[in-house]
């Protein structure tokens, strides 16, 4: 008797239909992608870096002009470091004292709160990663408040702050004039300032083996000597990256000095500002060339700081 075979759990083969036309059209949208995706840095870069390497090239333009290219010269570095800036016309030239005197101001400024604000955010790194008390979580959150605020709302709280600090002082104390000046703008850089050192001593930190502070404490050294033979030398890198970063920040900025500026108090920026309110001379390219130059050796500096300081805790 014949019959058909029936074999048990027999795999069905089912027929796929599929559209090759819309296969290709996903390939290509994936082709252009990863073409978008490999130029998009380049224009990322472009659009960011574009700018300043125009302003670079044009401080070495011969004509006063900022935008119509004359001619190679360097006369506007000239200008700057021998007895005049000119402004457009004879009438209007200034001497370079002036200029002198707002880069030593920003350096004053710059070199307080670096001072500070290292000290401080070194101090309160430590105790976030090494200390344990009430707040800690509040403290933690506030720290990074003066990295994501907009700096013109820093500024103005600022004002506003020694406003009514300085009348207070005024009204209640007989004989004192307080004033904005350069205590209240070291003041304002370093509160801005404390941030950015804390992230950077207490990125290292937490990287820090806390094995070597454990066989000081075993050894016989007390927290103080600990610190001083063990903490500080490993921490040291850090410090020093985030100082020059806290630098960089206080020498470069605009509006918070502008905010809390007094009588005699003019940092360089400002005084960038103060010319750009007739018309834009040709040595503004060469001076704003010459802050970036110092601000990209001290940024560099600091991240070769870091690198050096990453390694280090690798080991």
């Amino acid at each position: 008797m014949a019959g058909n075979i029936i074999r048990k759990n027999a795999p069905v083969v089912a027929e796929i239909e599929y559209d090759q036309g819309k296969i290709n059209r996903d390939m290509l949208i994936r082709r252009i992608g990863k073409v978008g995706m490999a130029f998009n840095p380049i224009f990322a870069y472009f659009f960011l870096w574009a700018p300043i390497v125009i302003l670079i090239v044009y401080s070495f333009n011969a004509g006063e002009s900022v935008s119509v290219w004359r001619g190679f010269t360097t006369q506007w570095y000239q200008n700057i470091f021998s007895n005049a800036i000119t402004a457009g016309t004879e009438s209007a030239r200034f001497s370079t004292q002036i200029m002198l005197d707002s880069v030593g101001n920003s350096m004053i400024v710059a070199f307080f709160s670096t001072l500070i604000s290292t000290v401080i955010g070194t101090m309160v790194a430590m105790s976030l990663v090494r200390g344990n008390f009430p707040g800690k979580s509040i403290l933690d959150a506030v720290l990074y408040l003066p990295v994501v605020i907009p700096e013109i709302t820093q500024a103005i709280s600022l004002a506003v702050f020694f406003r009514i600090l300085f009348e207070f002082v005024n009204t209640n104390i007989e004989g004192v004039r307080a004033t904005t000046g350069f205590g209240a703008i070291v003041i304002g850089h370093v509160a801005f300032s404390i941030s950015y050192v804390t992230i950077v001593v207490r990125a290292r930190l937490a990287d820090m083996n806390p094995r070597f502070e454990e066989a000081a404490n075993d050894l016989g050294a007390n927290n103080w000597r600990t610190f001083w033979r063990v903490t500080f030398p490993l921490l040291l890198p850090a410090i020093i990256a985030g100082g020059l970063l806290a630098f960089t920040l206080s020498l470069d900025d605009f509006i918070v000095t502008f905010f809390l500026s007094g009588i005699g108090t003019t940092t360089l920026p400002i005084f960038v500002y103060g010319l750009l309110k007739t018309r834009v001379p040709p040595e503004i390219n060469a001076i704003s060339t010459l802050m970036l130059l110092a601000s990209t050796v001290l940024v560099g500096i600091s991240l070769i700081m870091q690198g050096r300081n990453a390694s280090g805790s690798k080991k």
